[in-house]
């Protein structure tokens, strides 16, 4: 059995009138518009909405109090990686390792378009599968814009195929994206299953991504190059020093060392009885111990802006679940579907990805989790169940990939476009971006939706411990 928290039995909830449900689903939508829009900060919006469903709950008597403890018990887990990760990367990242293998990689492709294009593109899917997705946007943001002024590139085509790559390095594995860890949490999936389910398809939807990214900025990056001009580059390139951020290189072969362990940890959790969380803490707590200089600086670098939305999230989630709202709607969906496979694969791939795109999936992941497992609770009581393992992994790529279909679809996206804003005097406009990224999406999810069929009729996804 997967040892999380939301492994504890559930009470039934008894539903709420219809009224009741309707304004608990209101106030949870606005909540949702002021997360998309940019006049609120999403973290204050989050917490106004919690506030407001918890005063409500408590004056309608829908629950007590000590009631909404059990909201964030079952998510406790989720903290543990995003402080744990967050406080290992930035001790590695003060180490100079990633400077160090960014500049070397650099230096492999000898400033060719096309080679540091694919190469870009490569070393974000994979920084994004063993760092998560923010500390390695923000890694590889800042390198591309110091190779486009030593190179002369333009930074809009390098810098948005990096951001929409990441999203395919989203789901490769547990760790890789904030969804991942959310729904794999929730659902008991090994790190393991990852690598056998979303990492193949990650590898597919990267090939989608690079194929759209080539043909979309064919004219806007020097492709063809003379074997002087390349020549010239290789120069210029080699003159950048690798070990330029590095102050001790014990440091960081122990940095690096610390790092793959925790990578390793993550991959044999379930055999060695223990969570993804505890991984996290171990490494994070290794890196202070045999890496970190500045203990109190990467404990503050933890982003708790994140942690606080999601103790939002969790409970206008927890809140709404009590009126029996999320169940109302999973049957709806059941009912839609004729609970067949065939029918909730797409409805549930094509949701998520489109409300992805537009809110965040990071919502859009905590909403859909509680009417997934009711749909599966659904499907095994009526005798000819669903079963709910091809669910589970069309919600964790499709959340993530629709974050390619515009411009605040994801974290990788934003922090691309507020990059080129900042430093490069670049304006992103949606339309441009929709043409790039929802094009993009709209590939990689009747992909995903086909290749999530296709694994579950040739029984190619592995079941679930229950």
């Amino acid at each position: 059995m997967f040892l999380t928290a939301s492994s504890v039995p559930e009470t039934p909830i008894e539903p709420a009138s219809a009224g009741v449900m309707l304004l608990f689903a209101v106030v949870m939508m606005a909540t949702y518009v002021g997360v998309a829009v940019e006049r609120f900060h999403k973290t204050v919006a989050a917490l106004c909405g919690a506030a407001v469903l918890v005063i409500l709950g408590l004056w309608l008597k829908l629950f007590p109090y000590p009631t909404i403890y059990e909201f964030l018990k079952e998510d406790l887990n989720i903290f543990g990686v995003i402080i744990g990760t967050g406080i290992l990367v930035d001790v590695v990242g003060k180490s100079g390792l990633f400077h160090f293998i960014s500049m070397w990689i650099v230096r492999l492709t000898g400033g060719s378009a096309s080679a540091l294009f694919m190469t870009l593109c490569l070393v974000t899917f994979l920084f994004v599968a063993v760092l998560t997705i923010v500390p390695a946007m923000l890694i590889l943001s800042s390198l591309v814009l110091v190779i486009c002024r030593s190179l002369n590139y333009k930074p809009m085509p390098l810098l948005l195929s990096v951001a929409i790559c990441a999203n395919s390095g989203a789901i490769a594995t547990f760790a890789s994206g904030l969804p991942n860890i959310m729904i794999g949490t929730s659902a008991g999936i090994p790190y393991a299953h990852f690598l056998q389910v979303s990492l193949p398809y990650a590898a597919i939807s990267l090939v989608v991504a690079i194929a759209g990214l080539r043909f979309f900025f064919r004219n806007d990056l020097p492709w063809k190059q003379s074997a002087e001009e390349r020549e010239q580059l290789k120069t210029q390139i080699e003159s950048f020093d690798p070990w330029a951020m590095v102050e001790d290189r014990r440091v960081l072969f122990r940095s690096g060392f610390i790092l793959m362990a925790t990578v390793v940890g993550f991959v044999f959790a379930q055999q060695m009885g223990v969570g993804m969380d505890f991984i996290a803490m171990v490494g994070a707590t290794a890196a202070m111990l045999f890496a970190g200089k500045g203990v109190e600086d990467a404990i503050g670098k933890v982003n708790w802006t994140v942690i606080l939305f999601f103790m939002g999230l969790f409970i206008i989630i927890g809140c709404v679940k009590q009126t029996g709202a999320l169940a109302w709607v999973a049957e709806q969906v059941i009912q839609l579907s004729g609970n067949e496979l065939t029918l909730l694969i797409p409805l549930m791939g094509g949701f998520s990805a489109v409300a992805s795109s537009i809110v965040d999936n990071i919502p859009v992941a905590a909403t859909l989790i509680p009417i997934v497992q009711d749909i599966g609770g659904e499907g095994v009581g009526s005798g000819g169940g669903v079963p709910i393992e091809p669910l589970w992994w069309t919600l964790i790529i499709c959340c993530n990939l629709g974050g390619n279909g515009t411009p605040i679809g994801s974290i990788s996206c934003v922090i691309a476009i507020y990059a080129l804003k900042k430093e490069a005097g670049v304006h992103v406009g949606w339309g441009t971006f929709l043409k790039l990224g929802g094009g993009i999406m709209v590939f990689q999810v009747i992909g995903a939706i086909a290749f999530v069929m296709l694994y579950h009729y040739m029984d190619w996804i592995p079941s679930l411990a229950h």
